[in-house]
């Protein structure tokens, strides 16, 4: 994977917006597991599941049960994940991302937030599972009325920063994430650790977060690919 950002390198941002699963951490064994014994608990075919990374569990369960089914099914998804963290890691380049744009935060102001698909607990229980340096604001479906791919998540975490969505950078890893994004107004950096490249819609594309550097420059957020320090 070409390591390069395009029209991405060396822009400043008042703030990144970090997806969290396929993005930050790798807990896809984990969510596959638990999605393939919550759909043979429903009666649900496996195959029905395809295409829905990074979509909310109650938008999962909305689409493939009927409504009366709907809340008792999240909160069957949601016990089985919380309960299972075995074998969740953490991606390269997302300690020294975290790190660079925390550290700089408690001095000035936050930024960076996580907005992501997982529930309160869920987040609260993977976070705590990798030992992850998680930033002060983390947006969970808890929080908003809509998941992605609607807006809500990135918005309201950059209202919670109090910046402009306009200034911020989002990093996701799947295609319903990218275009919560894009409906923010946010520009949109796309990691191909769960999806194919053809298949993400952004304004630059590489291969993980170890491809990127932060850096904080006059209280903003600098972004450069990594050869662009060599």
């Amino acid at each position: 994977m070409p390591r390069t950002l395009g029209t991405l390198d060396g822009r400043d941002f008042a703030a990144v917006l970090f997806d969290m699963d396929g993005t930050l951490i790798d807990s896809i064994p984990v969510v596959v597991r638990s999605w393939l014994r919550w759909a043979q608990e429903e009666g649900v075919d496996p195959e029905r599941l395809v295409g829905f990374h990074g979509v909310p569990a109650r938008g999962i369960a909305a689409t493939l049960l009927p409504p009366e089914r709907v809340d008792a099914a999240v909160d069957r998804i949601e016990a089985i994940e919380t309960a299972d963290t075995d074998g969740i890691t953490i991606l390269p380049g997302t300690v020294q991302a975290l790190a660079t744009l925390t550290a700089a935060g408690a001095e000035r102001r936050d930024l960076c937030a996580i907005a992501t698909s997982c529930t309160r607990p869920l987040a609260t229980a993977r976070i705590e599972a990798t030992g992850l340096p998680a930033p002060r604001v983390v947006v969970t479906a808890s929080d908003v009325a809509q998941g992605k791919p609607h807006p809500d998540p990135f918005l309201l975490a950059a209202e919670l920063l109090g910046v402009d969505p306009r200034e911020c950078l989002v990093v996701e890893d799947a295609p319903g994430g990218l275009e919560a994004a894009r409906a923010a107004g946010c520009s949109t950096l796309a990691v191909t650790t769960t999806t194919a490249p053809a298949d993400l819609i952004a304004d630059a594309v590489v291969g993980t977060l170890g491809d990127v550097r932060f850096s904080v420059v006059g209280g903003r957020v600098r972004v450069t690919g990594v050869d662009a320090d060599a």
